[in-house]
């Protein structure tokens, strides 16, 4: 990609199968195989990891799986059945050989590369899989090993073990991407709501520059949501953050991501992620036992 190929940190311009510059591309048809090892090499699990990027990169895909995050701010992933954002709740798995192209806007985020046969069912589409805190401390460890980094036994190891708990982390995946529409003005709307947990439509049609007939009729075709469920989804995805990384009361969680009631929280709590707010905490708190 463009903006891996001209990160510090990044791989360097020969995994280019072609070498050179980067292609251009137009859309998924016109995807480019981008090679995350040297050409001659066997592939290899390894971490890539994009700072300070704010770019959109080309339509690529890879002879890798690829479990794509934001550590900050969100990425908006486009495939070609849709855009969704990514965010630090929820990753994105990107099954070798997916088209793809993805919106870096200066967050810290990264992907963690995994060959073909280390994941039993990697399936063909791009899946949501909540980031867990044990998933999130691999992550931050990963580093360790980069793409092009040398070869260890410890290395080797690591990612084995990560691959294994990605066959039981997409067992249990999210279908709870937030969509990012193409339209500015939809992407203001939604990037407000989801900023602002007490902004009512008219705040948000107001930020937008558009009417509420307008603001519905675009949002719907371009996520499937109304504003209210992408409102909710925001929300939920707010709730999840506290629940794994605080420990304030669920009383607590549901009046700081909105909710009225505590019964209202955990009706849309439930209706996403099929379990209760406690049961949720105590569940990703306590692997083990649960």
């Amino acid at each position: 990609m463009q903006q891996l190929a001209d990160s510090a940190t990044g791989p360097e311009r020969g995994v280019w199968p072609e070498g050179g510059p980067v292609p251009e591309t137009r859309g998924p048809a016109d995807a480019k195989f981008l090679r995350m090892h040297p050409a001659g090499d066997a592939p290899r699990a390894g971490s890539l990891r994009s700072d300070h990027l704010d770019r959109t990169s080309h339509w690529h895909y890879h002879d890798l799986h690829q479990l794509d995050y934001a550590l900050e701010g969100v990425i908006e992933l486009e495939t070609e059945i849709g855009t969704h954002l990514i965010s630090p709740q929820v990753a994105a798995w990107i099954p070798a050989g997916c088209r793809h192209r993805a919106t870096l806007h200066r967050s810290p985020s990264g992907s963690i590369f995994f060959t073909d046969d280390m994941v039993d069912r990697p399936g063909d589409q791009v899946r949501g899989v909540l980031v867990t805190p044990l998933m999130r401390e691999l992550i931050t460890e990963s580093a360790r090993w980069p793409v092009n980094g040398p070869d260890s036994k410890l290395r080797e190891l690591f990612f084995q073990t990560m691959a294994c708990l990605c066959d039981e982390w997409l067992r249990e995946e999210s279908g709870f991407f937030l969509p990012a529409g193409s339209d500015p003005r939809v992407r203001r709307a939604l990037d407000f709501t989801s900023a602002n947990i007490a902004a009512s439509l008219a705040d948000v049609c107001q930020k937008a520059g558009m009417s509420d007939r307008s603001l519905r009729r675009h949002l719907k075709v371009e996520t499937g949501l109304t504003w209210e469920a992408y409102r909710q989804r925001s929300r939920v995805l707010k709730a999840i953050t506290m629940l794994s990384d605080t420990d304030e009361p669920v009383t607590a969680v549901a009046i700081d991501c909105g909710f009225e009631t505590l019964s209202g929280f955990s009706r849309a709590f439930r209706d996403v992620m099929g379990e209760a707010p406690r049961d949720y905490r105590q569940r990703i708190r306590n692997p083990i036992a649960s």
